[in-house]
């Protein structure tokens, strides 16, 4: 567990020093949570870079620094967490751009994103709290609903989440984590959170139902 930003910023110290080109990190998690008082400890660092590159990059870098590696668990499965890197009290979970599949951290995301720290060579970027809000609202970890009403109380700008659903939807196509994304929102709803886009996103995932089932009785015809 981590309690303490500054254990954050030696990480990002220690990975700078075995560094020797330049990468961006994006952070989607616990972290950012952290210094908005909106979680007292961490047990992971959530992070997701925004190209296979950077990936196999800090994939060495962490090999270096005598991280092990470790297989994503069942909880992870509808993310499609690329790597579990773990050394005593640190864990660090990293995404290679894409998550659940088909959504992936987009030039929007990377724009909103704030700049929280920069280093010789890495560059460390909070999402936005709208953007953390989409991402941890296609998990399947009870506690990630419960940060997700936590940023909703703090306030968040519903227009640029629909906004990026949308987006993302036509950049991917009609994709199934829009079923998750409406599925947790329900939890959420149910939890007694106010959704103001919830009507939308119920819509887009019917849609997704419907082409779905078309596609299959196509199938099954042929």
């Amino acid at each position: 567990m981590i309690d303490d930003i500054v254990k954050i910023n030696n990480l990002f110290q220690e990975i700078d020093l075995h560094l020797n080109t330049k990468v961006n990190i994006y952070l989607i998690g616990g972290v950012v949570l952290l210094t908005k008082n909106l979680r007292k400890v961490t047990k992971d660092i959530d992070a997701i870079v925004a190209s296979k590159k950077d990936y196999l990059i800090l994939r060495k870098v962490f090999t270096k620094l005598l991280f092990t590696e470790s297989k994503p668990t069942d909880e992870y499965n509808r993310l499609n967490l690329s790597q579990i890197f773990i050394r005593k009290d640190y864990r660090v979970d990293l995404f290679e751009k894409v998550v659940c599949k088909q959504l992936a951290i987009s030039k929007n995301m990377i724009s909103r994103a704030k700049l929280y720290k920069k280093y010789n060579y890495i560059s460390v970027y909070f999402c936005s709290d709208e953007d953390i809000f989409i991402f941890k609202s296609i998990t399947d970890r009870d506690g990630d609903v419960v940060d997700c009403i936590g940023l909703a109380e703090k306030k968040l700008d519903w227009k640029v989440i629909i906004a990026e659903i949308k987006s993302q939807i036509k950049l991917s196509g009609n994709e199934i984590w829009i079923t998750f994304f409406e599925e947790r929102l329900n939890l959420m709803e149910d939890r007694g959170l106010v959704i103001p886009i919830i009507k939308e996103v119920r819509k887009l995932s019917k849609k997704y139902y419907l082409e779905f089932e078309k596609q299959l009785n196509n199938y099954q015809k042929h």
